[in-house]
């Protein structure tokens, strides 16, 4: 079932191939794309959400259970959306969804999920005694953890959309009887610093003195530039290190190559700051008007 279709402009920068760091008016294109919203489908979703989720833990994926995982999450077919273009059997390139951490706390993938983000967040007392509140046995809270990944080239313009439509459906159920009014809300994400870049060691071309953009930096930037606005709503936030990153990938390597180091990413939520946060998301990244 096609619940929206967007219909976005996007303006992306042509690569002319001289390695500028200035870019042109004249070197822009317009792509118009097509993007359809679509509930999760089991039976043709579960490869590619399993994948993005891959993508989402970065080097440490491989101490979760991902089938199980996206088993879950395509079990809640009515709630959350994929981002197609090519038609509801086509691969998604982006989704979003919520799981009710305290309903599935005995669930493995969910128990691993919950352990990992105790564990990360030992080294920040105020969250962690938080976290340990409303995840523990007993409690009386109700915690919904996002779920959500996309390429890495697709416009933050699908987001806002997901995100209103995910509040919907929560509503919805809630409406029949379902357990979805939730306290708080865990989003999990990553984002990433500057490091030395191994390609500016290598290139030996003589060139002007100046500062690396590749240099040693504390500062968070952002994959997602959602991110930035959940950050500044959230009650408690922190960035941690990969216990895995010794054993990264060819695929992260690279990013290291360039200068990029992820990290993984945690936001707290409340309920009442969560649809403040939809809201405000509507009117920063709003699609561009058709022309």
């Amino acid at each position: 079932m096609v619940k929206r279709k967007e219909p976005n402009e996007l303006k992306v920068d042509a690569e002319d191939g001289s390695g500028s760091e200035d870019s042109s008016s004249d070197n822009e294109e317009i792509v118009n794309v097509d993007f359809d919203f679509f509930d999760p489908k089991p039976d043709v979703d579960f490869e590619a959400i399993k994948n993005l989720l891959r993508q989402l833990f970065d080097a440490d994926n491989t101490l979760f259970d991902l089938s199980a995982l996206a088993d879950l999450i395509l079990s809640q077919s009515t709630l959350g959306s994929t981002v197609k273009t090519d038609g509801p059997e086509s691969d998604p390139f982006a989704f979003l969804t919520v799981v009710n951490a305290n309903i599935h706390r005995e669930n493995p993938a969910i128990r691993q999920i919950i352990d990992y983000i105790l564990s990360k967040t030992r080294s920040n007392e105020a969250f962690n005694k938080k976290l340990k509140e409303l995840l523990g046995e007993g409690t009386k809270n109700n915690t919904g953890i996002i779920f959500s990944e996309r390429l890495i080239n697709m416009p933050i313009e699908v987001v806002p959309p997901m995100y209103r439509m995910l509040s919907d459906e929560m509503q919805r159920a809630v409406d029949n009887g379902e357990n979805y009014r939730f306290d708080y809300y865990i989003i999990i994400s990553k984002s990433f610093t500057e490091m030395e870049s191994k390609l500016d060691d290598e290139d030996e071309r003589p060139k002007k003195k100046k500062k690396s953009r590749y240099t040693k930096s504390s500062e968070t930037y952002y994959f997602h530039a959602e991110d930035e606005l959940f950050q500044r709503k959230s009650e408690h936030y922190m960035t941690y290190r990969f216990s895995k990153e010794s054993q990264a990938a060819d695929s992260r390597r690279t990013f290291q190559d360039y200068g990029i180091s992820p990290q993984g990413q945690l936001m707290l939520i409340s309920s009442s700051n969560f649809r403040d946060m939809i809201d405000e998301m509507l009117t920063l990244f709003a699609a561009p008007p058709q022309q």
